[in-house]
């Protein structure tokens, strides 16, 4: 029986050099798989975006929707604290309640601008105050410039959704 014992004792070793060859054997295609995915990844750049088209990011999610009970009382807008924009015929003003300054800007200009502004320059939501400044006795040319830029200016409010009130 000593050829038996011999038979199984090889039979058993056998068995546990397959099982540790094929475990080892396993986690090499394993790691070797997980490297070459991270490979492939550390290799694949961003998707590169359409010619022409200028991402922006759009960060006012952060602010909350609009409160009208925050809102100062419609003819009391002197104390207004969100943002402020002037339309007029040369572009939109951007009013600096702090500095009483109004930086003009082109329409596309606003995206960019309203994004920029901090949290704090939001204490009502996502709402801005919306103002026409027209001259005493406009042409007709200066009424359509108003109309476009006004149009303009509510398009990107409502693309950015914001929303808006006017002055009386």
């Amino acid at each position: 029986m000593a050829g038996g014992e011999n038979v199984v004792r090889i039979g058993v070793r056998t068995v546990v050099w397959v099982l540790v060859r094929t475990s080892v054997r396993d986690v090499v295609q394993t790691l070797f798989t997980f490297i070459l995915l991270g490979a492939l990844v550390a290799c694949a750049g961003p998707v590169p975006s359409e010619p022409g088209r200028t991402s922006q990011p759009i960060s006012l999610e952060s602010i909350p929707a609009p409160d009208p009970a925050k809102y100062p009382v419609v003819r009391d807008m002197v104390h207004w604290q969100n943002p402020y924009l002037v339309v007029r015929q040369d572009g939109i003003g951007l009013v600096d309640l702090a500095n009483s300054e109004i930086h003009m800007l082109k329409p596309e200009e606003i995206l960019g601008r309203l994004v920029s502004l901090p949290s704090s320059a939001w204490p009502y939501g996502r709402v801005v105050l919306v103002a026409e400044a027209v001259p005493k006795n406009p042409t007709e040319q200066t009424k359509a410039d108003v109309r476009k830029n006004r149009a303009l200016l509510l398009g990107t409010l409502k693309e950015m959704d914001v929303q808006y009130r006017e002055t009386p």
